[in-house]
């Protein structure tokens, strides 16, 4: 009897233990299942500092990001640097210091945003830019329109308007420092060389409010100007304003096409805008974001087509 119970209690014996046994270096099942989960899943933390969410225009991009981050079950932190280049840095800190896997930054200064980057860098962080560039540090992509060529149809278009008699211009400036004021004001410059009088550039900071003021002391000192090329639809609509009030007919030509200056133009108000598509800008920088993490390869400049929308 004894001899019957003792095969019986080593027969259960080694079937635990045969069940126990794993090979070495593997996993049991509910660990495969975890890594596989996660791994398809592709659920990653990104950090998305945007200029200033004021601006109609960045508010789509951001919303692109946002939209083709749902894909890939990803998170995404906005913050808002509300144009000031200080916030923007103590910001990309901060997403650092949450442990963000990839930051996208929309620069409110291309030179001031270096040591953001570079830190970023320090950090293992790659780093995206979208519409605007960053003058140093290591970037991965940018993700923007061709904001040269940009200025260029601005250009081309004010002198199919206005004629090519030198017609008196006034150009307001985006934010200084910026690479998109940089390069949509070269690209405008490039197309009316020796064609327009530009008698006036003044700085309105891509806002609206500025744009306004700005306008109204232009019209002052240059009554008799027949064109105004703005760097973005904000400053665009703000010289609007100011040109109705004074019961002028100007030309004005806008950049980035938001819905506002769109229904402008359909309007017969602002004569053209130059449409840079916000929200396919969002989608291909998340898009790069999930590739760069996967351990793919991006190019380092992706473009975004632009269009002229006109009267």
């Amino acid at each position: 009897m004894k001899t019957i119970k003792w095969l019986l209690l080593m027969a259960v014996v080694l079937v635990l233990a045969a069940c126990s046994l794993d090979q070495p270096g593997s996993k049991s099942s509910s660990d495969e299942k975890g890594k596989v989960g996660k791994e398809s899943d592709k659920a990653y933390k990104i950090g998305l500092s945007i200029s200033t969410l004021n601006n109609p225009f960045f508010v789509t991009l951001s919303e692109g990001v946002k939209e083709q981050a749902k894909e890939s079950g990803s998170e995404v932190i906005v913050v808002d640097a509300q144009d000031d280049a200080s916030k923007q840095a103590s910001d990309v800190e901060d997403l650092i210091q949450q442990g963000v896997d990839l930051l996208i930054i929309n620069p409110t200064d291309s030179e001031a945003v270096v040591s953001a980057v570079q830190s970023a860098n320090s950090s293992n962080v790659p780093v995206i830019t979208v519409d605007r560039r960053a003058e140093g540090g290591e970037v991965v992509s940018h993700i923007a329109s061709d904001n040269k060529a940009g200025g260029v149809l601005a250009g081309e278009y004010m002198m199919e308007l206005l004629g090519e008699d030198n017609p008196k211009v006034a150009e307001l400036e985006g934010i200084s420092g910026s690479s998109a004021a940089r390069d949509r004001g070269a690209g405008f410059n490039e197309a009316v060389d020796g064609k327009v009088n530009i008698v006036t550039k003044q700085t309105a900071n891509f806002n609206r409010a500025e744009g306004l003021t700005v306008m109204e002391n232009i019209l002052q000192s240059n009554p008799d100007i027949q064109g105004v090329f703005a760097h973005n639809d904000e400053m665009a609509l703000g010289a609007l304003e100011a040109i109705k009030s004074a019961g002028k007919d100007i030309v004005i030509i806008g950049f980035d096409a938001t819905d506002d200056a769109v229904k402008s133009v359909k309007d017969g108000k602002l004569s053209a805008t130059v449409a840079q598509k916000p929200e396919e800008i969002g989608t291909k920088a998340m898009d790069a974001a999930v590739a760069i993490l996967n351990g793919e390869e991006v190019d380092a400049d992706i473009p975004v087509d632009l269009e002229l929308i006109k009267e």
